[in-house]
């Protein structure tokens, strides 16, 4: 592995023998810290697997860890949710003394997760929230010269056209365009660059635990915004993938926040970074305290296979199969997997949008109030009450991020 030497003005001694490696990082994003699913709190679960992160930072010694925005799953976090963050924290950087870049995603407060930035900057710690006029990279020095880490936190379109006094910047492709523009024009020659960013980028893969970036019109960016940048590190979409080439990256959630994400495998991404900006990755699998599944039967079957099942323990969606009534299937259920959290009945109420697996996250309020004003007074919303919606509402979203 690597030694890490520079960063923000602090220096580390470099080990001889390890001078001619690849820079090394650790990207993550979408922690959601203090997320609640069907009445639940995560937090225990976030906190058990962020202890496996903090033993794999100490185990693969990264040059720098990459947290890539919704670190909090609120713009308000509850307090513990704050104490789990500035525990991981102090850890990683003041502990392991590895250096932290975090920005800002579509669920956290910019300015709330962005207190006291300035001082903690030179201890190792980069936080940006709020969207800036400029961007400044972070910079870290190897054998083969400087790697720029530019943090570009979540950018609404409006935000960034107030800022940069652009009327061209319409949309989220337009924004983050124009921030890579800034980037361009200050990266300077032989630097490789990484960027770290909160957007969906076309061609990845949704699931229905991420809130949708856009009210009305598209929040996608292209990904040949990113042409010229050795690693991209994305926040956002919760399966880890990568859109088109290896270079651009998304690490995925923390954990599984619907059932959508049954199938998916969490980890993070080891990622090193060669003297010629060739990168190469790794996904580093980080086991929960409790997996989340579905399960499928027959109730009375299903409450019989749970003594022989290992982990009875986890969160299940139990699908069943029964034709008849049932009498207290939720209560038989949780006697036989006690952190059952809920119970599809498919043959009955069909494969529509009210499944559990289904996340309310992924219900637009506008289709939520146009659904009610139709049921409410049978009569659909004109062009006119949709267009007027959707402006209130984006405003109001706005607000809220920004309280």
């Amino acid at each position: 592995m690597c030694a890490r030497r520079g960063f923000a003005g602090i220096l580390w001694a470099a080990l001889p023998s390890r001078l001619h490696c690849p820079m090394r990082f650790l990207h993550t994003a979408d922690w959601h810290l203090g997320r609640v699913y069907h009445g639940v709190s995560l937090l225990e679960d976030q906190a058990h697997v962020l202890r496996g992160f903090v033993r794999l930072a100490a185990d693969t010694r990264p040059d720098a860890i990459l947290i890539a925005g919704d670190v909090y799953d609120r713009s308000v976090p509850p307090a513990e949710a704050v104490r789990l963050l500035d525990a991981v924290l102090t850890e990683l950087v003041g502990e392991l003394r590895i250096p932290v870049v975090m920005i800002a995603g579509n669920h956290d407060g910019p300015d709330r997760l962005a207190f006291g930035a300035g001082l903690l900057g030179g201890a190792g710690l980069t936080v940006r929230g709020p969207v800036a006029a400029e961007v400044a990279p972070v910079v870290l020095r190897d054998a083969h010269g400087e790697v720029a880490i530019w943090p570009l936190p979540y950018a609404e379109p409006a935000v960034v056209r107030g800022l940069l006094g652009d009327e061209a910047v319409a949309d989220h492709h337009a924004a983050l365009a124009a921030q890579l523009r800034q980037v361009r024009a200050a990266a300077g020659e032989g630097r490789r660059n990484v960027v770290v960013a909160h957007a969906f980028v076309a061609g990845g893969s949704e699931c229905e635990s991420e809130r949708p970036l856009s009210v009305g019109g598209s929040g996608a960016v292209g990904a040949e915004l990113f042409a010229g940048v050795d690693y991209v590190a994305l926040g956002h979409l919760h399966r880890p993938q990568q859109v088109g080439d290896v270079r651009i990256q998304y690490s995925g959630s923390l954990l599984k926040y619907s059932f959508a994400e049954a199938a998916h495998v969490k980890s993070v991404n080891l990622v090193e970074l060669a003297g010629d900006g060739r990168c190469t990755l790794e996904r580093m699998p980080l086991p929960p305290r409790r997996d989340l599944r579905i399960i499928a039967g027959e109730l009375a079957a299903l409450v019989a296979a749970a003594a022989a099942d290992p982990r009875r323990d986890d969160y299940i969606l139990a699908r069943l199969t029964d034709s008849g009534a049932l009498l207290d299937a939720m209560g038989k259920l949780r006697a036989a997997w006690p952190n059952a959290l809920a119970i599809e009945r498919p043959e009955l109420v069909g494969d529509g949008p009210g499944r559990a697996a289904a996340d309310h996250r992924r219900i637009r309020v506008p289709d939520l109030f146009a659904s009610f004003h139709a049921e409410a007074t049978g009569l659909a919303l004109d062009e006119a009450a949709v267009a007027a919606l959707e402006r209130i509402v984006g405003r109001l979203e706005r607000e809220e991020r920004h309280a």
